[in-house]
């Protein structure tokens, strides 16, 4: 191991008071009561790894895929230790023992890298959810239950695929879309990511709207790629690096003032962009210009003030706070005051709103059944606030709370908050 690697994990393990204020916050730990499952506990696993004490067997490798990579114990966490930066050390190094379980090998090598890796591919396989839903194979596999001759939980699994766009988001936008005010407060860029881009346009043109509507001039690139954090989560930091060069290099090519993001996941990951490159000194510096100017949507809209006020718009909404919006990135109040000044919400509070919902990333794929458990409990206390929408700022939170509640037989819709408010701007 590199050196200065090691002396920087031994920093962060040495933080750990293993007080157990964490215990309470942790999903997993909260399933089984088993102290391995603890954040202190994996944190006592990676350090005795990490040192020789134990080998990486496959029980270690099983609990440190069982963790949500959620944060919510760095929130909780006194000492203030990064936990999330020890998981995904600890992900890197299964991948390279080549210890990955075969289900997480799969879907790296069959989505991760074979598809998301690839903006081409990407488009490709949204054309393919197009084709897969608007021709009624969709519709007659799922009502059919054919699959369940195979497995219950392929079963299952296979309604949380995404339903796709008419058109990637992408190829149907202008490069450049100016302000619809008489003065433009500025230029932003913005980025349409891989799994927004060909399943959540619409959320990406709420966004737009808003933007220009309040006096900016939006700037998409073309040729941008996937981000790269669901690589990184995942022990695949070396293509997460070859993606975010990528969009250093397009971005650079444009004058902006901001990047702005509404996805929660791919702005925490690109406001890290300067720490995965601190030992790559042609890239150091450029990702540290990009991370810097990076801002999610309700934060940025937080800090310039709106210039255009919404409309009144008689609905009750509830909000999920996605992990990676509230404990990576810390915006909590953003989303809340945004939902909250629309003249005409009933702003219904969410018990345990920043509970992990158990999608992370491709988690609710790899480990359905753990996921369900996190997802049941999310539910009950959605269903308690009786809310005509549920706001989430994070596609992989849209798509599982989706399907929780059309399992769950509830009337409810899922909107990102910049879309209520797009709604208010009629």
């Amino acid at each position: 191991m590199n050196p200065l690697l090691k002396s920087h994990l031994e920093e962060i393990f040495n933080k750990c008071l293993h007080c157990g204020l964490c215990l309470p916050t942790c999903p997993t730990y909260n399933i089984n009561l088993r102290e391995e499952s603890s954040p202190r506990g994996r944190i006592q696993q990676m350090h005795y790894v990490q040192s020789g004490k134990i080998p990486l067997s496959k029980t270690v490798v099983d609990e440190l895929y069982f963790c949500l990579d959620c944060q919510a114990c760095e929130t909780a966490c006194p000492a203030g230790v990064r936990y999330g930066e020890l998981v995904e050390d600890a992900r890197n190094l299964i991948h390279d023992s080549k210890k990955d379980p075969l289900g997480i090998r799969l879907i790296k090598k069959l989505f991760l890298n074979g598809i998301l890796i690839s903006n081409e591919r990407t488009k490709l396989f949204g054309k393919f959810l197009r084709f897969y839903e608007r021709s009624g194979l969709r519709n007659a596999i799922e009502e059919s239950g054919i699959l369940k001759l195979f497995s219950n939980a392929l079963s299952e699994k296979i309604q949380l695929l995404p339903s796709p766009n008419e058109m990637c988001f992408s190829e149907s936008i202008e490069e450049i879309i100016p302000a619809t005010t008489n003065k433009s407060r500025g230029r932003v860029a913005f980025l349409s990511g891989c799994i927004m881009n060909i399943a959540f346009g619409e959320t990406h043109r709420d966004s737009i709207r808003v933007l220009t509507l309040n006096g900016y001039d939006v700037v998409i690139p073309k040729n941008q790629v996937c981000c790269g954090s669901l690589h990184a989560h995942n022990g695949e930091l070396e293509k997460a690096k070859k993606l975010a060069k990528k969009n250093i290099e397009i971005f650079e090519k444009h004058e902006f003032d901001t990047l702005v993001i509404d996805s929660a996941g791919c702005s925490a990951f690109m406001k890290e962009y300067g720490k995965i490159f601190e030992d790559e000194p042609e890239y150091k510096n450029r990702a540290i210009a990009l991370s810097s100017k990076v801002r999610e949507i309700t934060e940025f809209l937080s800090e310039v003030g709106l210039k255009k006020s919404p409309d009144t718009l008689n609905i009750s909404v509830t909000y999920h706070e996605a992990c990676h919006l509230v404990h990576t990135q810390k915006i909590s109040r953003q989303p809340r005051e945004l939902l909250q000044n629309i003249p005409g919400i009933t702003f219904v509070e969410l018990p345990e709103s920043t509970w992990c919902c158990g999608s992370a990333g491709i988690y609710n794929i790899v480990r359905y059944d753990d996921s369900m458990k996190i997802l049941d409990r999310k539910m009950e206390n959605i269903k308690s606030t009786h809310a005509d929408i549920v706001t989430t700022a994070n596609p992989g939170c849209h798509i599982q709370l989706q399907y929780g509640i059309a399992k769950n037989g509830l009337k409810m819709e899922v909107l990102h908050p910049i879309s209520v408010l797009s709604r208010a701007y009629k």
